[in-house]
């Protein structure tokens, strides 16, 4: 009960300041738009105005842009199918039998995307309001137009949201991530864990799968954030890592994710697969702990930069690890060929993992100096 409370409170975060500049862009844009439709121009149904304002303060301004067609084409179907509907039946119950069902068809339009609830909801107010003359409808779209085009100004102008840095911060915490957990693992081997435990080191190695889907995400935003932005030179930009910063720690998230299960399989007493030897362990242990600390130098590259002293603490990293490696090998030579085979694929996993943190030009040069 304990944890799940905590993981609770884990799930519930302060709003952050994106979502904090968005909101407050938002509320500002509606006001102006009730402003210009309801006190300049007099219009006599100025909720839409401000109701498209606030939908059209996009996560982009691309998507501002974009938004605003769909919404455009989704209040005039609406609106038509209202009116139409009111004027041919003169009864405002039996224009909703008639207006409602194709235009929540209409919204439920997969091309219309999340603009579509904006058709049924538009013939709602017509026929709730009653104005569904020809020069009420005029204004409908009138109020529709001032609104998005407020609504797309001011995300465009005013502090236009740029997700670069959310992708950065995504990227920095791949590899501080797969440190704790192999510093995790280490300690784990090392003093003993039960099968509870190793549950758990399994479903964080899922998690590190998933972060990684949402840096992909958070890429493909950052990405649009850029497109069609007018103030986009005039925000400081970090440059992001390259795709191939998101291969390399996917693959470390696959080799975590199969150490993991097959620790986890040796603790569970429904597979009956006997844990490796205490002496093959202990040289695991040594290795998933220089495995973190290379993790840990590699966040550090990637915030402040390679150099000579990150560079020689990871290369003495690496070599522990290998060393530590060629130890717990020597334990395949025993009699119980289940342990060998738990002890195997512990081995092989460690092994991928250590050929992935090594640099490209290092791994080169020693697979041909060990050929």
């Amino acid at each position: 009960m304990k944890e799940r409370l905590t993981r609770i409170g884990r799930s519930i975060r302060p709003p952050d300041r994106y979502q904090v500049v968005q909101s407050l862009k938002a509320a500002g844009a509606a006001v102006v738009a009730w402003a210009v439709t309801g006190w300049w121009l007099e219009a006599p149904m100025a909720l839409m105005a401000p109701w498209a304002a606030v939908a059209l303060v996009q996560g982009t301004v691309y998507r501002s842009l974009r938004s605003a067609v769909q919404l455009f084409l989704m209040i005039t179907a609406g609106t038509l199918m209202a009116a139409g509907a009111a004027l041919l039946t003169g009864n405002t119950m039996t224009a909703l039998l008639i207006a409602l069902p194709p235009a929540v068809l209409l919204g439920n339009w997969a091309r219309a995307g999340g603009q579509g609830l904006y058709a049924p909801t538009t013939a709602l107010f017509v026929l709730a309001y009653g104005s569904y003359s020809l020069p009420a409808v005029g204004h409908r779209l009138l109020e529709t137009v001032v609104g998005a085009a407020v609504g797309i100004a001011v995300n465009a102008l005013v502090l236009p949201p740029v997700h670069s840095q959310h992708v950065n911060k995504l990227a920095y915490a791949l590899p501080r991530d797969c440190a704790r957990l192999l510093g995790e693992l280490s300690e784990g081997i090392r003093e003993g864990y039960d099968e509870e435990r190793a549950e758990r080191w399994y479903r964080s190695a899922g998690d590190m799968l998933g972060a990684l889907a949402e840096l992909r995400t958070a890429r493909g935003w950052a990405s649009e954030s850029f497109r069609l932005n007018p103030g986009h030179r005039l925000r400081r930009r970090t440059p992001a890592p390259s795709d191939a910063w998101d291969v390399l720690w996917a693959r470390v998230g696959d080799r975590l994710l199969t150490l993991t299960l097959t620790l986890w399989e040796a603790a569970s007493e429904r597979r009956r697969l006997p844990r490796p030897p205490t002496g093959a362990l202990a040289g695991l242990s040594e290795l998933l702990s220089a495995a973190a600390e290379v993790c840990s130098v590699e966040q550090e590259v990637m915030e402040h930069g390679p150099d000579e002293e990150r560079r020689g603490r990871r290369d003495a990293h690496l070599a522990a690890a290998h060393r530590a490696f060629t130890g717990a090998k020597e334990y395949l030579r025993g009699s119980d060929s289940d342990a060998d085979a738990s002890l195997g694929s512990l081995l092989a996993g460690c092994r991928a993992l250590l050929d992935d943190l090594t640099p490209e030009q290092e791994e080169g040069g020693r697979r041909t100096a060990a050929g």
